[in-house]
């Protein structure tokens, strides 16, 4: 396996959702209390559906690519930069699994306020951590091209 390959497609993914969960920290999200009554149940089914589509491969391209940093190695990056990556996206992934998707569970039976306010402060938890995974990639590929 090429190890500069592997890192293109983790820097391309990670800061593809950094730019992402952004968006739906600072906008999205918080517009979710402006939708109405009527049709939010509609609104909030079709938001699950097409941001899986929208974040699913990202996700994965992410994980594996970030997995395979730690198995293949890219020379002069220090082991704890590549490792502190990989626990980065063990958190966004537990707390996607733990903490947002189930707020959207219930909120696929109507808008609450109370889930509606967890969710968008729960979800500080992956933006600080794509946040953080940006910063390192971010130094690993400044450190690949100045050597």
């Amino acid at each position: 396996m090429n190890p500069e390959l592997i890192f293109i497609l983790n820097l391309a993914s990670t800061w593809y959702m950094v730019g992402l969960i952004w968006m739906v920290q600072l906008v999205h999200y918080p517009l979710f209390a402006k939708v109405g009554k009527q049709d939010y149940e509609t609104y909030q089914r079709l938001h699950q559906q097409l941001t899986s589509i929208a974040v699913g491969p990202a996700m994965l391209v992410e994980a594996f690519s970030s997995v395979l940093m730690g198995i293949y190695p890219i020379d002069g990056i220090p082991p704890s930069v590549i490792f502190s990556g990989i626990g980065l996206v063990f958190v966004i992934w537990i707390s996607t699994a733990a903490l947002q998707v189930p707020c959207h569970g219930k909120l696929n039976h109507g808008y609450d306020k109370p889930t509606h306010q967890f969710l968008v402060n729960s979800n500080w938890i992956r933006t600080i951590a794509w946040s953080a995974r940006g910063v390192l990639v971010g130094w690993v590929a400044w450190k690949l091209i100045t050597g």
